[in-house]
């Protein structure tokens, strides 16, 4: 079946890669995590990427949670997967994704190098060329397209989207403004709820979050208020749930995954804390303050039972 070459857009749900105590994939845990953010509407799957720690997985376990997640998934939403690092895994990796039927991929950095404009087209133009899926692409570290690399990337069918993790917010009213409605933009900052009002009127018309994982009503509410202009319920959610859990999630260093797990765990999702190195565990501490704020978002903010069909 033809895949529609369109970018998604509302909140885009990340699932974590869950490890059970021998420190392999919990396949189980994965499905049933995947089904949760199915249930609570999220507009689309990014399986393996950063926060499931796609670094860390081998080939084969990279290619068993594609599997799963187009199974479990059936067609509801979306499913991409995230490739990146050297060219040649990536485009192995875009072959795995294109025998499994994903709806295309999420293109991260390469591994470590520096490059110039001209290589930093060309890697991504060769992954762009090599199926005849969708791609986003992922601005971030060392892969930061300007404005004429990418212009010359909107030429190629696959293209059909831009995820900014940097911030740079001359350069997306610069990118956003040339190119316009050509292809789709997403919100990929850390906690992109925190950035989220500053993206929007830019046409970012979607944004991944990563506490859809443990409380997608949060992620849900704060969108809605968004669209509806309630400025009022907007510095609620801030201050009482996202603010604090930023500030958590800025103390580590790979903060950005091990506290989903452990906001999943806090919830009653079927996860463990175990994370892959060089990620640690949430320290107990933080663990415990997370907990409070989970706590606060569901007895101020119950939570809606309404789900997908």
């Amino acid at each position: 079946m033809e895949k529609t070459r369109k970018a998604p857009t509302g909140i885009l749900g990340f699932p974590v890669t869950p490890f059970n105590e021998s420190g392999n994939i919990d396949e189980s845990a994965l499905a049933r995590n995947i089904h949760f953010l199915l249930e609570e509407g999220l507009e689309a799957i990014f399986i393996s990427c950063g926060a499931g720690e796609y670094n860390s997985l081998s080939y084969k376990e990279f290619e068993a949670t594609v599997e799963l997640a187009v199974s479990e998934v059936n067609g509801k939403v979306p499913v991409y997967t995230g490739i990146g690092g050297n060219l040649s895994e990536s485009l192995e990796k875009a072959e795995i994704s294109a025998k499994h039927n994903a709806d295309g991929y999420l293109i991260l950095p390469p591994y470590l190098i520096e490059g110039e404009q001209d290589g930093i087209y060309e890697y991504f133009k060769t992954i762009l060329h090599s199926t005849d899926l969708g791609a986003i692409v992922y601005q971030r570290a060392n892969a930061v397209l300007q404005l004429e690399s990418l212009q010359k990337l909107v030429e190629i069918p696959q293209l059909i989207g831009v995820k900014d993790g940097v911030g740079n917010m001359d350069l997306n009213v610069e990118l956003t403004q040339a190119i316009g409605n050509k292809i789709g933009w997403l919100n990929g900052m850390p906690m992109a709820e925190v950035c989220h009002p500053a993206y929007m009127p830019l046409g970012f018309d979607s944004y991944s979050s990563a506490i859809s994982n443990y409380i997608p009503h949060i992620s849900r509410l704060f969108y809605e208020a968004m669209l509806s202009n309630d400025l009022q319920l907007v510095q609620d959610l801030y201050q009482d749930v996202i603010l604090p859990i930023n500030q958590i999630r800025k103390q580590r260093k790979g903060y950005a995954i091990a506290l989903i797990k452990a906001g999943m765990e806090i919830a009653g999702l079927p996860v463990t804390k175990s994370v892959r190195p060089p990620v640690t565990q949430v320290e107990k501490e933080h663990f415990d303050q997370l907990e409070k704020i989970i706590k606060i978002a569901f007895d101020k903010y119950p939570k809606n039972t309404k789900t997908i069909a």
